[in-house]
């Protein structure tokens, strides 16, 4: 076990001389230069004092050179970094014409195609194309023209008939129905696209449901319905005014029974 410390001891010390070897005899070496000593005489006793991590002959001349010189700070000068060689304009492009043929395409799946990191991708996709992964927005269906048209029209002549009937939203009666799927459904993120900030939402209709559905006990449903409204709504009843709207008929279709 003293072996064991021995040895740790020592790592941690040449650890320490590594990582601070550097600033550490430049400011030696500029001690040097201060005193009156020459560049030999600076590399015998940068190389006395800090042995096997001493800096080199030519890396100790230079230094003592630059002191020479007037310099004064004894660290590294700041170096901008890098430039990145796959973030060029021909990247971009070639990035936003992938996103523009298949805006459900993956970051990953994108780099792979142009050829870069992930992280180039991804940060090309944010910065330099301000865009975002949005998930579609599920609206009832997808109307036409004239189908649009006509639910303004119905909504406008509700709001009418509100304006000078207040009571007349108390009289209609909701209802719902329980679909079966026959398939797996296709959730809203499996449909997320890249858009600008200014682009249009994505929107995507609700996928009809499978044919194999069935309206389960409908007349039994009917039944307790009408006999709820007679003890819940007794005025309602009795006055005949009331409208049982299904949320299964969309409006621009629905009949009046």
């Amino acid at each position: 076990s003293s072996t064991i410390r021995v040895q740790s001891w020592s790592f941690c010390i040449k650890s320490r001389f590594y990582d601070g070897k550097y600033t550490e005899q430049r400011a030696c070496i500029k001690f040097c230069f201060k005193i009156g000593k020459n560049a030999t005489e600076t590399f015998k006793l940068i190389k006395l004092a800090f042995r096997d991590v001493s800096l080199s002959h030519c890396v100790t001349f230079d230094w003592f050179k630059r002191f020479k010189e007037g310099r004064i700070s004894n660290e590294d000068d700041h170096r901008p970094g890098r430039p990145s060689l796959s973030k060029t304009n021909d990247t971009i492009d070639l990035v936003r014409n992938k996103i523009r043929n298949d805006r459900r395409l993956t970051v990953r799946e994108v780099a792979n195609e142009v050829g870069i990191s992930i992280g180039t991708c991804h940060s090309i996709l944010s910065n330099e194309l301000d865009m975002r992964r949005m998930t579609a927005k599920l609206v009832p269906t997808l109307l036409m023209e004239e189908q649009i048209e006509h639910r303004i029209e119905v909504c406008l002549e509700l709001k009418n008939r509100v304006s000078y009937d207040p009571n007349f939203i108390k009289s209609i009666i909701t209802g719902d129905e329980t679909w079966v799927y026959g398939y797996d459904p296709e959730i809203k993120v499996q449909f997320s696209q890249w858009k600008t900030a200014n682009s249009p939402h994505p929107k995507k209709c609700r996928q009809v449901q499978s044919n194999i559905k069935a309206m389960l006990i409908y007349k039994q449903v009917l039944e307790r319905l009408r006999e709820i409204v007679r003890r819940k709504r007794p005025e309602v009843r009795k006055s005949k005014s009331w409208f049982l709207h299904h949320d299964n008929a969309p409006a621009h279709s629905a009949l009046s029974i």
